[in-house]
């Protein structure tokens, strides 16, 4: 559809200089040939001049319509096929063997699938539909040019052979180039990646120099291939610019000479002008086609080999689940050598029978192999020779499916996601079962919203629906997940810890107005105890509406309430006109403003010396080391008589309102201040505009503020200082308070919605590890392994969490990897290992003497 426009393009401007400007036939009618129609017009001739002009018009817009729907064509077939690519690039991490990991680290694969498959993703829309459109292109201007005069034929097309010849042969060395760049700009994302990862080395062992030498260095590498890729690419585009130019030459001096003597009409070489100038483009797209494809072949072959290791595991084995998953039963029998990719054996020989619902004990020190075999017992790894078997089957050859759901692993570093609690609990639960919705793939693929997760015939699914497989931890819902997951965290000693996290967190009274109603009814309860017990009492000092707060700021006091946006807090609120409007009227704003003046010349003459980490500078938050400069100028402007500006006076007054005056102790609010800020808080609370108290979270007793914590909401005051035992003492009653109202529960399902951090960074090394072993509990397998797990942790709560553990699993396997022996008499089994063999293997009794004197 879109040649026969071209050529009419190409064909109009001829006939507009020959019949309808120079008019060569005398006058109408107006006649011309076109696809080998005789078209006769009466029109006049300027009128037979617009029309042809308009038809030309026509033919640009339509030949530029074909263009766009073209390239848009192009652009969503490449992100149909890029989004496509990165699915089978992340798939194919998925299935790299673990060792693999040692080899390639994320700072090179991360770039891989987000940056370098992006020009794949842009280029395949063009790798097909380009050579089409600009080669037919070509063959059209081509033979309109032969049409004209064959002669002139031969000249536009007399050079392309030798640039055919020519930029291969120039393009090897580019390609090449960009070979190296690809790679040296991936061991530049590698070594961000490692700082990164690295920083606490980096600054500990005074690094950062050394380590920005080698950024330097790797930066200077690929500043010397870019400049020769530069080089090299200008010099083939100079050389196609050079040769396109040669062309016109041949047309003005061979074309010219046929006009003067008559054998080439004007208008001929005009439009052969013209079609060479269109002749051009499609030319050069060609050549720019052909070095895209070159720069897109090389990162296509670099991305192959990265993904592609040895040993890859099989798609069948991961992505597909058999209708019914079994459980594991029999013996597990070990006949395996493990060796690294250097050829040394981690594992020789080793030879491992027992019946698979055995609690086993493992030991040996770290050299022992012992890690080696929970890993593939665990299927983690692949042994070099030999197999494992459970029950008579091949576990190398079991589906994920079935060894993901019936065997548990956690090692001694359990890597947590960046998520809440609650999801890296139940991260094993996530199945694709029998209610989880299915899409059909050529439905969803014009879909932006949904997310394919089609390959090799397995079921595409939404990420968005509930993928827990509440069978599997044994529950038939929700609420008896929940109180599994209690239960789980009691056998792994995260109960209390998981609750003090949710006493501590903020809650939406909204969207869990259950809870925060329950919390309210707590707040009434401790109330009711602190006014019955005053030893408890003299601990808390309440908010009363009537009352100042000596442990609560100026702000608190004047707001009666907690800020909600920087509107109120203060230095915001210092410049809100209906606070300094309330702090004229009631005679506090020359007051704040002498108050302010202390608190800096205090800050001054106490913090000046200080370093800026200095603690005193959170004790005493009113200026930081970095504000402190700026005041000292400001307090020596005030002793200079100077005028103090507006933004001077906002500084002073936003100072006092971050004064506790138990706290701080610096005797500036005295009772006739408190009086007047009391008075000021009461017209604040009846004058201020309805849009500005949305800013401030009230202290009312009847209703939660979203803004503080659940354990600030039940107590409803502050904490009174000064008394060590005080904040114990109340947590204490706050949490016999609790669990009488069966609150417990509550406040820990708040703490399971806790986020743990990038890794599990916001929780301790100890809590880490608890969850890992939790989410391994939580789904019931019948095989359980830990490698090392409960090592961080005291003895004393290993043995506990040994005990628990054990007995919450009776009947079902247990292989337990210690590196000191604990609670080895529960146990029905133990294995002692040695250079990657196993020893010594019996009874609990027969192998203690020998534990002993290994030293285990």
């Amino acid at each position: 559809m879109y040649y026969p426009f071209l050529y009419i393009s190409l064909e109009l401007p001829k006939l507009i200089v020959n019949k309808a400007i120079e008019n060569d036939d005398g006058g109408p009618p107006f006649d011309f040939y076109i696809f080998g129609f005789d078209i006769q017009s009466g029109l006049e001739q300027i009128t037979f001049l617009v029309v042809l002009s308009v038809l030309y018009l026509g033919a640009v817009f339509i030949n530029g319509g074909f263009k766009y729907y073209i390239n848009v064509y192009k652009g969503r077939m490449g992100e149909r096929l890029l989004r496509l690519l990165r699915y089978q690039l992340y798939n194919r991490i998925l299935r790299f063997p673990l060792p693999q990991f040692r080899k390639v680290s994320q700072g090179e694969l991360i770039p891989i699938i987000t940056a370098e498959v992006e020009p794949l993703g842009g280029f395949i829309g063009t790798a097909f539909a380009d050579p089409l459109f600009f080669g037919g292109q070509l063959v059209i201007i081509i033979t309109f040019i032969v049409f004209q005069d064959p002669v002139l034929g031969v000249a536009a097309i007399s050079l392309y052979p030798a640039q055919v010849y020519l930029i291969p042969r120039l393009q090897r060395k580019v390609n090449a180039l960009a070979k190296a760049r690809v790679l040296n700009v991936r061991r530049l994302s590698d070594h961000i990646s490692e700082s990164v990862s690295g920083i606490i080395e980096v600054h500990s062992h005074n690094a950062s120099q050394y380590e920005l030498a080698k950024f330097a260095s790797r930066l200077a590498r690929i500043y010397d291939i870019r400049h020769e890729l530069f080089r090299r690419k200008f010099f083939i585009k100079f050389l196609n610019n050079f040769i396109d130019k040669l062309t016109p030459f041949f047309f003005f001096s061979i074309g010219g000479y046929l006009v003067i003597q008559g054998e080439l009409t004007f208008g001929a070489l005009v439009a052969v002008l013209a079609a060479y100038r269109e002749l051009a483009a499609p030319w050069k797209e060609l050549l720019s086609w052909y070095q895209q494809k070159e720069d897109i072949r090389i990162k296509y072959q670099q991305i192959v080999e990265q993904f592609d290791p040895p040993n890859i595991t099989k798609p069948e084995l991961i992505l597909e689940a058999p209708p019914k998953i079994p459980h594991l039963q029999g013996d597990i029998v070990a006949n395996v050598s493990l060796f690294d990719e250097n050829g040394v054996f981690n594992l020789k020989d080793t030879s491992l029978s027992i019946p698979l619902n055995q609690h086993v004990a493992v030991l040996g020190n770290v050299e022992s192999g012992k890690s080696e075999l929970a890993m593939l017992l665990a299927r983690l790894i692949k042994p070099s020779h030999g197999k494992i078997t459970i029950g008579g089957q091949d576990t190398a050859l079991m589906p994920e499916a079935i060894t993901g759901r019936r065997i548990a692993y956690a090692g001694p570093n359990g890597h947590l996601n960046s998520c809440s609690i609650h999801e890296n609990l139940v991260y094993g639960l996530n199945h694709i079962t029998k209610g989880t919705p299915v899409l059909d793939l050529h439905k969803t693929l014009n879909s932006s919203a949904d997310v394919k997760t089609h390959s090799l015939g397995s079921p595409d699914c939404l990420c968005e629906s509930d993928w827990i497989d509440y069978s599997a931890a044994g529950v038939a819902g929700r609420e008896e997940l929940h109180a599994r997951i209690l239960e789980v965290l009691k056998e792994v000693q995260l109960d209390r810890e998981i609750y003090k996290i949710g006493l501590h967190e903020k809650i939406n009274p909204i969207h869990q107005s259950d809870i925060s109603d329950k919390m309210i009814i707590a707040r009434k309860v401790l109330q009711e105890r602190l006014s019955s017990n005053a030893n408890l009492a003299k601990f808390v000092e309440l908010f009363d509406k009537d009352l100042y707060n000596l442990n609560a700021t100026v702000g608190e006091n004047l707001l009666f309430g907690t800020p909600l946006n920087h509107q109120f807090k203060a230095e915001g609120a210092a410049e809100q006109e209906c606070i300094r409007a309330v702090l004229d009227d009631h005679g506090l704003t020359d007051a704040f403003l002498e108050i302010g003046k202390k608190i800096a010349e205090t800050m001054i003459e106490l913090f000046s010396d200080l370093p800026p980490e200095h603690e005193f500078f959170q004790t005493y938050s009113f200026i930081s080391s970095e504000q402190l400069p700026n005041f000292q100028q400001l307090v020596a402007r005030i002793a200079g008589g100077n005028i103090i500006e507006e933004k001077d006076r906002v500084k002073l007054l936003s100072l006092p309102f971050q004064l506790a005056p138990a706290r701080h102790r610096l005797g500036l609010i005295t009772k006739e201040l408190q009086a007047k800020i009391l008075s000021a808080r009461h017209a604040l609370l009846n004058d201020m505009p309805a849009e500005l108290a949305e800013g401030v979270s009230f202290f009312e007793e009847e209703r939660f503020n979203p803004e503080v914590s659940i354990q600030e909401n039940i107590l409803f005051g502050k904490l009174v200082h000064g008394f060590a035992a005080g904040e114990e003492q109340i947590g204490n009653a706050i949490t016999e308070i609790i669990d009488e109202l069966d609150l417990r529960g509550a406040v820990i399902s708040v703490g399971l919605g806790s986020q743990v951090g990038v890794g599990g960074a916001l929780l301790s090394g100890a809590q880490r590890q608890k969850i890992s072993i939790g989410r391994c509990i939580i789904k019931n397998p019948d095989l359980l392994i830990l490698d090392g797990a409960i090592d961080t942790l005291e003895k004393k709560s290993q043995e506990e969490i040994i005990e628990k553990i054990l007995l919450s699993r009776t009947g079902r396997g247990i292989i337990w990897v210690m590196n000191t022996p604990h609670r080895l008499d529960l146990f029905d089994h133990v294995v002692l290992m040695k250079n990657g063999s196993i020893v010594r293997q019996g009874s609990p009794d027969s192998m203690a003497k020998h534990v002993n004197a290994e030293g285990s």
